[in-house]
């Protein structure tokens, strides 16, 4: 049996980050046991120190990350997928697995109601070709198309549509297993009807593009809504007389808070100080959009342009619609800007399992899975968060 020594765990902001574990590892270099390390096993008690064991110095071991929001990639749009992208579908699922992501909820962003429900059907069809050592495809996303128009930001005006069971019905009728969570404007008249339908059906849903107060969004997670949708973007921000949803969700305590963590949705100082409200809130998402894994420059979008510098993707009016950095970038971000990588780590590994399978902690997370499906993070004391494949 092998052993490492001097492991961390990633834990939320204020959690024990510096407690360092041991792990217990079968032939196959699968996770077998996890324990803390005491003052027995310090290295100057050499009589307790299993010599064969190695030792990792400190750095951490997580899962590989789970995002929640995530629109495409390698030039495709999820809601215009058609049984022909099927094989690039798959060459992206590959690249996300390279890019330490082991499951996504890929997003369909409002659109008319025959190519999403064509897209869910090439999803369900993708999901049976899934390996191990390749990308999951969770249920989807459906972000809209029950959004405030007045908070739509990129999505198109067209295809926004009022809150009805019936308009739930002829876009989800068949596909109801197949989706995860669905973003909309609690404040819509009709919302409520289809906030009870969706969570009948087991389906997240998330406030998002909504001009909800506070007091409106607090009456929205009585009734079940669990998460918000790119916290800060697309919503009334957190003011000291207008807390708005984002107040309400660190009220609360129990809402789930997606953040992109690029600097350019959200402000660094910022996405600190939410972690600070929020800590065991928080859960980094991508918003990655068609081009990513593709060059920054000029990329088609449905049938508007989009512009990408720099990772970040903008309409030609300047609108910000989403990014291209892969999810991991954002938890190298987050680190920089909040000084702790372990609750950085934890908020894009550990606490999306929470939302979609109900995993309790870390360990649950680690312990049964390989090495080769997992990740080992390092920080020099001058320098940034990285990441490698931990076997």
């Amino acid at each position: 049996m092998r052993r490492i020594t001097n492991v961390r765990l990633p834990a939320p902001l204020g959690g024990a980050t510096e407690q360092r574990h041991w792990l217990s590892l079968s032939v196959d270099d699968t996770i077998t046991g996890i324990g803390r390390m005491g003052p027995n096993d310090s290295p100057s008690n050499k009589a307790r120190i299993d010599t064969d064991a190695e030792n990792w110095n400190g750095d951490w071991i997580s899962p590989r990350a789970i995002d929640l929001q995530i629109n495409g990639g390698l030039g495709l749009a999820f809601p215009e997928l058609t049984p022909s992208d099927l094989p690039r579908l798959v060459k992206l699922l590959d690249l996300l697995w390279s890019d330490g992501v082991e499951a996504i909820a890929p997003t369909l962003v409002t659109c008319g109601i025959e190519p999403l429900r064509n897209a869910l059907a090439v999803l369900r069809e993708a999901r049976t070709q899934h390996r191990a050592g390749r990308c999951q495809l969770l249920g989807a996303h459906l972000e809209g198309p029950f959004l405030a128009e007045s908070r739509r930001g990129a999505h198109p005006r067209e295809h926004l549509a009022s809150p009805t069971l019936t308009a739930l019905e002829v876009r989800i009728n068949g596909f109801e297993s197949e989706i995860a969570l669905m973003t909309l404007a609690p404040e819509l008249v009709g919302a409520d009807a289809v906030i009870q339908r969706l969570k009948d059906l087991g389906i997240m849903v998330a406030l998002g593009h909504s001009a909800a107060n506070a007091n409106t969004a607090s009456q929205a997670f009585e009734r079940g809504v669990g998460m918000l949708t790119h916290a800060f973007n697309a919503m009334p921000g957190l003011h000291h007389r207008a807390p708005g949803p984002i107040g309400e969700a660190c009220r609360n305590g129990h809402i789930a808070l997606g953040l992109i963590a690029d600097g350019v949705h959200v402000d660094p100082t910022m996405a600190v100080l939410l972690q600070r409200l929020a800590p065991n809130q928080i859960v980094l998402v991508s918003d990655a959009l068609a081009p990513y894994g593709l060059a920054d420059g000029t990329h088609r979008w449905d049938e508007r342009t989009l512009l990408v510098k720099n990772g970040t993707c903008r309409l030609e009016d300047g609108t910000l619609a989403g990014v291209t950095l892969p999810q991991l970038e954002g938890v190298k971000r987050l680190a920089r800007w909040s000084k702790d990588g372990s609750a950085a780590i934890w908020s894009a590994t550990v606490a999306p399992r929470g939302l979609i399978n109900g995993t309790s902690g870390v360990d649950d997370a680690l312990i049964g899975k390989p090495l080769s499906a997992l990740l080992r993070w390092h920080q020099p004391e001058q320098g940034d968060l990285d990441w490698s494949c931990a076997a």
